[in-house]
């Protein structure tokens, strides 16, 4: 049994939730209990399930200078599709003339999937079509958005379109807000703005501690790509 106090013997504070209810935090490991209204301490993991809300989408936003935004991505895309969702892609860097392991596996799955990018920019010949090609992507990726149609968008790399100003960061952030509530959204790129940070329900920043390319290892099918 355990009172408001805890005299139970347990190395935890309280914090009241209701009058019915407390979670409290281990001190030593780190571990999450719940009162229940009898008395008896609970796990939270077990028991306070039922007190969480249930989103019926989400907004994922995958940044940071290191490695894994994209590939973190493409996880929830196979995720998604084993639950029987509708997934698309859109990518607004990479060009039709990357033929990568995952636009592979999403055609082999039947994942609607497009590559609208012109390729790294300090590779384009022509820095206003690279952005023309940008803002087309958006505009591919905006109708998906506000159709319903979609359980799963993934928008990969957007974030440098915002960054080099090729679309704005308040006009994705209110289309997202204004999106069908049954779409979740994966958006990923290295330095998301502060309107996609605002609007997102988790923001993951994937940091470098070693890059084997600094070592000078080529990129690997199969790892990168």
């Amino acid at each position: 049994m355990c009172s408001g106090m805890h005299t139970c013997g347990a190395r935890h504070t309280t914090q009241v939730m209701t009058a019915a209810t407390a979670v409290s935090q281990d001190n030593e490991a780190g571990s999450a209990w719940i009162c229940a209204p009898a008395g008896f301490l609970l796990p939270l993991r077990g028991y306070a399930r039922q007190f969480m809300a249930r989103a019926e989408s989400v907004v994922l936003v995958n940044t940071g200078h290191g490695k894994g935004k994209s590939s973190a991505a493409f996880g929830v895309m196979a995720r998604g599709w084993a639950r029987g969702w509708r997934v698309g892609v859109v990518q607004f860097v990479k060009s039709g003339k990357w033929k990568t392991g995952e636009r592979k596996l999403a055609d082999h799955l039947g994942i609607e999937w497009h590559t609208l990018g012109d390729g790294f920019t300090w590779e384009s010949t022509d820095l206003d079509e690279t952005a023309a090609k940008g803002r087309h992507a958006w505009e591919v990726a905006a109708g998906k958005l506000a159709s319903g149609d979609y359980d799963l968008l993934i928008f990969d790399e957007i974030t440098y379109a915002m960054k080099y100003g090729w679309i704005a960061a308040d006009e994705v952030a209110a289309a997202i807000r204004d999106r069908s509530p049954k779409t979740s959204v994966v958006l990923t790129g290295r330095d998301a703005p502060d309107e996609i940070v605002a609007v997102a329900d988790t923001v993951t920043e994937m940091r470098k501690v070693k890059h084997a390319y600094d070592e000078g290892v080529n990129a690997m099918k199969g790892i990168e790509f």
